[in-house]
């Protein structure tokens, strides 16, 4: 009998993840290395597992939209799929499952709230995809995606809103041109940044928002300016 590589999570705590994402590992150092986050030095990290992880996926995620909205063209498939891809929706699984509680992380990491933070979740999220892969095949990430993302799938009978293609089409429709968006602060070490960026529109005052990307912090503010533009009755 081949034997089961062991792990330093405690007994109960790969019990509790492996029932939340409906895997058992054969080899649970696959599964310590996706929790390991790279700010503990001297251990190998899941940044190569989240690579992987990030494109099986997209896969997975893909093949599930194409044979779901069987007549829907591309843009709308490749909006749906960026919603349930992105950073944000990974991190928010991570945290259904339980990944914040045993990721591994160097004490400074756990001091700055690094168990919260969406970019280390999602990132882990990812990494333990790769590592199902890796312990047992596609079939059994795919299961688990599937699985995990059924609620998101479900979710999507309409293609998600854009926030930024929403604010650009509301801005040229009343001739203001295009919104405008820079990069007003990032923080942050430079695996977990933090992006802060103001869109501005002419005639509102400009909104600011967060995120682990340009774009997601592009994204965020411009929702922050459709809603103070819905709440000015200018919608």
């Amino acid at each position: 009998m081949k034997r089961r590589k062991t792990s330093p999570l405690s007994p109960e705590q790969t019990q509790a993840l492996e029932s939340a994402i409906g895997h058992s590992f054969s080899d649970r150092m696959l599964l310590t290395r996706a929790l390991t986050h790279s700010s503990r030095e001297g251990e190998r990290s899941n940044e190569r597992l989240e690579f992987l992880g990030d494109r099986v996926l997209n896969l997975v995620i893909a093949e599930a939209l194409f044979h779901r909205f069987e007549r829907e063209e591309e843009g709308g498939l490749a909006t749906r799929l960026n919603a349930l891809v992105r950073k944000e929706t990974c991190a928010e699984v991570a945290k259904a499952v339980g990944i914040g509680p045993v990721l591994r992380l160097s004490p400074g990491e756990k001091e700055t709230g690094g168990r919260e933070k969406p970019a280390i979740l999602g990132d882990a999220c990812e990494a333990l995809i790769a590592a199902v892969l890796l312990d047992a095949g596609f079939e059994a990430a795919r299961a688990m995606v599937l699985g995990l993302w059924a609620d998101y799938l479900d979710g999507v009978a309409k293609p998600p809103r854009d926030p930024k293609n929403a604010l650009q089409e509301w801005t040229q429709g009343r001739g203001l041109g295009f919104p405008d968006y820079e990069v007003v602060g990032r923080e942050g070490p430079d695996h977990a940044p933090v992006f802060t960026v103001a869109v501005r529109v002419r005639g509102y005052p400009e909104a600011r928002a967060s995120g682990p990307s340009r774009r997601a912090g592009e994204q965020a503010a411009a929702k922050l300016m459709l809603e103070a533009i819905e709440a000015n009755g200018d919608a």
